[in-house]
């Protein structure tokens, strides 16, 4: 599929997942091996604004799992201490729900389980907020995983796409939950399908252990991918944020000066 490139840096968005108040991550998605690494998610939350972040990336664990708002204190809290936006997922299935959230003051809103269940709710949704709405497509196996990635659909992750190939969404959030929260490295074939697929901008989740693993991304900057969430491989502290940033910036300016490009 065509798309217009134009010439900027791929957006590196650490991201904090919410589980009883506490910043955690999830291996392969399993609420049954959960690592716990901070418990107070406004201090973690500021430390990747101070190491250079313009966008934290948000997950509500306990509403993806049961869709009940069991983390708003910690969200609202987030909210109010950071100077930069916040995209949020996770539990989010009403109208309602959404309007809280904007009215927090959180950017943008991903939907997930709801697209596959109340598509109809979803459109609704994008043609009330639009541009502030991100399709999150969960998948493994290239299907669709629902529910906190509990339930298994038999929805293609590429269909789900089309789906809203003319909804105003403000970019699609593709995880391969195979290799989230493993650090082995993203699944480029499955990320370059969904890419392919869409004209919207696509941000990467799953995988991401090293810099190595970062700058294989910018291969399919070119197919659409235009950020990357980044989470466990931070906490472990693999690599910091910082560093992550300047190393995608390098080879870009580079490459820019060989060619005589001037990146603005």
């Amino acid at each position: 599929m065509y798309k217009e490139t134009v010439s900027r840096l791929m957006e590196i968005i650490p991201a904090i997942d919410l589980l009883g108040g506490n910043c955690v991550r999830l291996n392969q998605g399993n609420y049954n091996k959960i690592t716990k690494f901070n418990s107070d998610p406004v201090s973690q939350a500021l430390t990747w604004q101070e190491q250079g972040a313009k966008r934290l990336h948000l997950v509500d664990l306990d509403g993806a799992k049961t869709g009940k708002p069991i983390n708003n204190d910690a969200i609202l809290a987030i909210t109010n201490a950071l100077d930069i936006p916040i995209q949020i997922g996770g539990g989010i299935r009403t109208l309602e729900r959404a309007k809280e959230l904007f009215d927090y003051g959180i950017e943008s809103v991903i939907l997930g389980t709801i697209a596959i269940e109340d598509p109809k709710l979803v459109k609704m949704l994008i043609e009330q907020y639009p541009n502030k709405v991100i399709l999150g497509i969960d998948a493994k196996e290239g299907k669709v995983a629902t529910r906190g990635w509990i339930k298994q659909s038999d929805i293609k992750a590429t269909d789900l796409v089309k789906n809203f190939a003319s909804s105003k969404l403000a970019a699609i959030i593709s995880t391969d939950i195979a290799t989230d929260g493993t650090l082995k490295g993203p699944n480029l074939s499955a990320l370059r399908q969904i890419a392919e697929s869409t004209n919207l901008p696509v941000i990467a989740s799953g995988g991401i252990g090293s810099i190595a693993d970062l700058l294989s991304l910018t291969a399919l900057e070119e197919s659409g991918v235009t950020g990357v969430i980044v989470g466990r491989a931070l906490y472990d502290k693999n690599f910091d944020l910082n560093e992550a940033i300047r190393s995608i910036a390098k080879p870009r300016i580079q490459d820019s000066l060989q060619k005589g490009i001037n990146l603005a």
